[in-house]
């Protein structure tokens, strides 16, 4: 089939498009290369890539049409990102997918969306259903925009399902990590990775106790690419993400110790990294049994395994860059 990737020169997009080429696909990129970067597709010899925006309109159009199918990664990303430039991620992340529901409706292109963990909020459950009642923090408080706007962008897709019948899905991502990621807009893992190889403290945000569950990339992708090829899903929801959790403390010990780094740990509190009235979550895990269910997936790759192919991917990062 041919193939449009919004966002695929990002870090998930980019191994989206990488599996499937590999499945035979002809593969359209679109990125305007905000928060992606060239060199994680460039050596993907079969692609086309469009460097223009999800915001417009003309562009997005032509693209759709040349199509059969389109996974939609477009959006602004990262939790530094977000907080210093609201406006552009509240605009990035709405038209954007207003524009990319609009044209893939018209032309009858299947559609697959990915939406975020974030959009359950600060809600008092430690494992989220894809069905749980959300509680986002007040409005002057931008660190929540984000969330608001992936919920607008789920509001949207499903209104389309409802009225128009328009084939479309929705993921819910849980913290994907893997090589070609990178801290550069608060990504937890290569933040840490960085800082232990070059022995510098490790920046922990908080008291540590926090949880988060991280899913390898190589995990995700292919589950996305399967429910993409499930025609008998269409207007439904599915959290996709890793269930072994840890603790920022905890996790910050084992980069230390898988780097075999002299580093130490260094807290952070919130309002110092962030600004005043920043607000996170204590613990954050998907319930998987839905996406199981739908296609038996369960995630293979350990948060060892992850760790380790990360700090390989930044340790080369380090080399090239010396």
């Amino acid at each position: 089939m041919r193939v449009l990737v919004t966002g695929g020169a990002g870090f998930i997009g980019s191994h989206l498009c990488e599996t499937l080429i590999n499945k035979g696909h002809q593969v359209f990129v679109l990125d305007d290369l905000s928060t992606g970067r060239f060199e994680n597709i460039e050596h993907l010899t079969d692609i086309t890539c469009v460097i223009d925006s999800t915001l417009n309109q003309e562009v997005v159009r032509d693209l759709v049409k040349e199509v059969d199918v389109v996974y939609h990664l477009a959006a602004t990303v990262g939790v530094q990102l977000v907080v210093n430039q609201p406006i552009r991620t509240i605009i990035n992340n709405i038209r954007g997918t207003e524009t990319i529901l609009e044209e893939t409706c018209r032309y009858r292109r299947r559609l697959l969306i990915t939406s975020t963990s974030e959009v359950y909020g600060k809600g008092a459950r430690a494992i989220f259903h894809e069905d749980d009642d959300r509680v986002i923090g007040a409005t002057h408080l931008h660190r929540w925009c984000y969330a608001a706007s992936k919920e607008i962008d789920e509001f949207l897709a499903l209104a389309y399902w409802r009225e128009k019948r328009h084939p479309v899905v929705l993921v819910r991502l849980f913290n994907t990590v893997g090589p070609r990621q990178t801290g550069r807009y608060g990504m937890v893992i290569p933040t840490f990775a960085r800082q232990a190889l070059l022995g510098e403290d490790l920046t922990v945000y908080g008291d540590g106790k926090q949880t988060r569950c991280f899913a390898a990339v190589q995990d995700v992708v292919p589950a996305m690419v399967q429910l993409m090829e499930t025609e008998s899903i269409c207007g439904e929801v599915f959290n996709i993400g890793n269930n072994e959790s840890v603790s920022m403390e905890d996790l910050a010990k084992r980069i230390i110790t898988r780097t075999k780094s002299s580093s130490t740990i260094r807290y952070v509190p919130y309002d110092q990294a962030y600004g005043p009235g920043y607000e996170d979550m204590r613990h954050r895990e998907p319930c998987l049994d839905k996406i199981n269910k739908a296609i038996g997936y369960k995630p293979a790759i350990s948060l060892d395994e992850i760790l380790d192919a990360v700090i390989e991917d930044t340790r080369q990062r380090l080399r090239r860059d010396v």
